[in-house]
Order: C-alpha cells, then structure tokens, then sequence
C-alpha cells in the first residue's frame, strides 16, 4: 500500500490547491480516440479512448462537473495507465465533449441511470477486468449507481474509486454558495450557464432566461435549471435525490473513496464514519488535497501520487 500522501504545496492552503491544482506540474500529453455514442433516448455522447493491451483491464472514468478527457485528472490518470499498457476510456457527460445535445437533456449529480447502461454496454464490449472511477459530480453520480446496484454491480465491473466525491451532497452545495467558496461556484457558472442558454434557446424550453443569467450560486442556479430540466422540484430535491451517501452502506464490490479533510466543498465534518460505509468500502481521507487538488508525489516512487494510489486499489484492493 502507498504511503500517507502528504502535499508538498500545504502552505498553499485548500483553495488554491483546488483552484489551481495543474498550475504546480506539467501535465502529460495523452493522445485519444473519439468515438460517439448513440444513447437509449435518441441522444449521443462522446468518449475518448486510450489505446492498451487488449488483455489488459479497462478503466472507465467519469468526469466531474464541468470537466473532460483534458482535464488534469483525466490526463494524469491516462497518462498512468498508458505506461501500464492497460486501456482507458474517459466519458463525456452530455455537452461536455465539445457538441450541444440533440436533447434537451444535461447531466447531473445523481445521474446513475446514466451510468447504468454505459457500464453495462461496456461490459458486452469486453470481457476482461473492468474498473470505473469517478471525480466529483462522476464520483457521486457513480457511487450512487454501486449502492443502487449492491450485489448485481459485480456482473459489470470488478472494482471502483472515487476522487473528491461530495459525500454529503446537500452540504456541499449549500457550502458552495457562501464565503470563499463563491469562487468556485463563479467559474463552474461560467461554462454551465452558457450551455443552459443555448439549449433553452435551441429547443424554445419555458425557463426564466433573465434569472438564469442572474443566478450567482449553484443553489439557484440549480433551482432555475438543473432540477426542472432533469424532473426535480427544485434545488434541494435534487441534491437530497442525487445525494450517494444513503448509498455508501449497500456497495458490495471494492470501492476506494479519496477525499480530503480539507476540501472546501465538504468539512471534514461531513465525511463518513466506518459506521456509515459497506465492509467493501476503504476510505482514505487525507490532511491535504482540497478538491481534486492532490499533486504531490508519492514517497516511495516519486510518481505522481493520485493515478499511482487509484492504480494500487485496482491492482491489490488496498
């Protein structure tokens, strides 16, 4: 098992290890292979492969919100595989691959039925090892299909690992929209509002343009649009929904949870107890890390610490 990670940036302090996790490495350069999907409800989406051993294990991962196949993660977890020769896909969420959706249809937090059929048309895809991870929004919307699914997942994929998943997702999107941490929420808007116009203007939805654009927080901005487009009442009906944490206690394969004790967008508070998770469950929560901001090196190696301890998990289940 790797070593405590410990953050050589601590003085940085969690926000600017969240906001800036890729400013302090150089990000490797992963090339992809882009294949559309056509989805069950006449929708698309694209995921971006990574070439490997075909008899090698696969590993799914799904971005969080906002993110891609570019993101940091994203390149830092291929780019880790790559050298292991093993294959790797990285799923686009609808909208997150560069086209707007023929749907008026997004993606969200607590989107498992998503997840369903894109591991299970993988899983007749390939007959080998499949493990999936999941970041943030991807880790939570994963989470929640493992405790949905409980022994049934293990026909499907053989192990899981979670990064920064909002454990307590009605917390975290309250956190968000106060203090410091409006920051974060102003550069997610940045992207997600955009989209929301474009979609609204290009199917004609009813929805309040002029409060969409207003909207300064995820709460409101969640409430105006992500819970009426995906059938929710409003902001804390999604949240409450889409929360994976009821879910912890009915996962029933490996599965990693990677979170940090100082991630601003859940308090240490909030994070599990033994008590609260399966026996299948390994929860290693760190001093350091914000969210998604781990970019130290692991001690033993000097490799880059989070691909190399997701790899560990998957490779030994510890």
């Amino acid at each position: 098992m790797l070593k405590p990670y410990r953050a050589p940036f601590w003085l940085l302090g969690r926000h600017l290890q969240t906001i800036y996790p890729a400013a302090w490495m150089r990000l490797p350069q992963v090339s992809y292979r882009r294949e559309e999907w056509e989805t069950p409800d006449g929708d698309f989406i694209e995921l971006d492969w990574l070439a490997g051993s075909s008899e090698q294990p696969l590993v799914v991962l799904f971005h969080g919100l906002e993110g891609n196949s570019q993101s940091h993660y994203s390149l830092r977890l291929m780019a880790r595989l790559k050298r292991e020769n093993w294959r790797g896909v990285v799923v686009h969420f609808r909208g997150c691959g560069g086209k707007p959706n023929r749907l008026p249809r997004g993606y969200h937090c607590g989107d498992s039925p998503e997840i369903d059929w894109i591991l299970r048309r993988l899983r007749s895809l390939n007959a080998g090892l499949i493990y999936a991870a999941g970041v943030s929004l991807g880790g939570n919307a994963l989470l929640k299909w493992l405790g949905e699914q409980r022994l049934a997942a293990r026909s499907i994929i053989d192990k899981a690992a979670t990064v920064s998943a909002p454990l307590a997702l009605p917390t975290a999107g309250h956190v968000l929209g106060s203090g410091f941490n409006k920051i974060y929420a102003g550069r997610f808007l940045k992207t997600l509002r955009p989209k929301a116009l474009a979609m609204i203007a290009r199917h004609k939805l009813n929805f309040d343009v002029e409060a969409i654009r207003a909207a300064r927080n995820l709460w409101h901005y969640d409430g105006l649009f992500t819970a009426p487009l995906h059938g929710f009442k409003n902001a804390d009906d999604y949240w409450e929904k889409a929360n994976s944490r009821p879910f912890l206690m009915t996962i029933a394969i490996p599965t990693l949870l990677i979170n940090a004790r100082n991630d601003p967008f859940l308090p240490e508070r909030d994070l599990p107890t033994a008590q609260e998770v399966s026996p299948s469950v390994v929860r290693d929560f760190h001093k350091q890390g914000g969210h998604v901001g781990f970019v130290g090196r692991d001690a033993k190696s000097g490799q880059d610490w989070l691909p190399e301890r997701i790899l560990c998990f998957l490779q030994s289940g510890t």
